[in-house]
């Protein structure tokens, strides 16, 4: 009898092992599972299958999560794939809605949950072929489906040139835009993150709070930001600096 073969795509021994376990894992399994280091030896193993079944972390080095599931989605839109992590992060959940092609199978599961609720979910998308969401990320999905608050690819630009330290004048240079277009993607930013101007602004002492410096608070409150994205981010800012400079000198 063939084995359906699933791919946990999992840098962290200790939840690999969890899932292996939870798969049955030994000789009596009824599932071949194959181990993913990172999203790149992940996508290269799911592409050798005609319907790829994945659990895969969001935070992995080399490829991360959301990068993977692009990539083999644009080659095989008929992969499902389960998204396990202890994230629930709106920029994670604000990047899905955007890459899922039309009637795929996913589902997203926090590692928080209970072993019963974990396999549910990955039974239910892998197997079953319905899409599983967990409860806590399907607040988070309304929250970035608002038009109210959720934020547009500008605005999010925005948040993470002012989450990288960059002044205006940079930015304006970044993205091509003068010091006004720069100040109008910030107040859109800051109305689309609930921050009032003069909400801030003490008539009393004249003092107004630094609203980069609440937006990117409210930011990382809202999973809009995180430490590990910023890290990408970084690096994508080193390599325009270095080109911004050569064309200086």
């Amino acid at each position: 009898m063939d084995l359906t073969t699933i791919i946990i795509a999992e840098d962290n021994p200790k939840d690999f092992e969890f899932l292996l376990q939870m798969f049955g894992g030994g000789t009596q399994s009824l599932f071949n599972i194959e181990r993913a280091v990172n999203g790149q030896v992940a996508l290269e193993m799911a592409l050798q299958h005609e319907v790829p079944l994945v659990v895969s972390d969001i935070q992995m080095p080399v490829l991360n999560g959301i990068d993977f599931a692009r990539a083999l989605w644009e080659k095989c839109p008929k992969a499902r794939i389960v998204f396990w992590s202890q994230f629930k992060d709106e920029m994670y959940v604000r990047t899905l809605a955007k890459i899922v092609p039309a009637d795929t199978v996913y589902g997203y599961v926090l590692k928080s949950n209970p072993k019963d609720r974990i396999s549910l979910a990955i039974r239910t998308v892998l197997l079953e072929e319905q899409c599983w969401i967990d409860p806590e990320v399907r607040k988070v999905q309304g929250l970035a489906g608002t038009k109210q608050t959720a934020l547009s690819d500008i605005e999010y630009e925005a948040l993470l040139d002012i989450s990288l330290g960059l002044t205006d004048n940079v930015i304006a240079k970044r993205r091509y835009l003068s010091r006004r277009g720069v100040q109008s993607r910030l107040n859109s930013l800051y109305t689309k993150l609930g921050l009032d101007q003069e909400q801030f602004h003490s008539k009393e002492t004249g003092d107004t709070i630094n609203l980069r410096n609440r937006a990117i608070t409210v930011a990382l409150k809202r999973g809009l930001i995180n430490a590990f994205e910023l890290e990408k981010q970084e690096k994508e800012l080193q390599k325009w600096l270095e080109k911004f400079k050569e064309q200086l000198d």
